[in-house]
């Protein structure tokens, strides 16, 4: 069983999904052991020419679980999975 999940939000400045998504973020979040993490893609090279237009995405546990658009239930099921391990 794991103590705390890394949530990992990929994001960029002036993203409207971005804002979005980091609000059904942080909302999800309070109720789990989380440690978030805010990636602003256009910061490094690398991220930012792998996911220019695909953001937001949401990482746990360094894997990719959303693209464009967060769904709470899921959120709370992936976190709860990720709990469980």
């Amino acid at each position: 069983m794991r103590e705390t999940i890394s949530v990992e939000n990929l994001t960029k400045k002036d993203c409207f999904l971005c804002d979005i998504a980091k609000e059904v973020v942080l909302i999800v979040i309070q109720n789990f052991p989380v440690r978030l993490q805010t990636t602003d893609i256009e910061s490094d090279p690398q991220p930012f020419e792998k996911y220019k237009e695909k953001i937001p995405i949401i990482r746990i546990n360094g894997e990719d679980c959303f693209k464009f658009k967060v769904h709470e239930e899921t959120l709370k099921k992936k976190l709860e999975q990720a709990l469980t391990g």
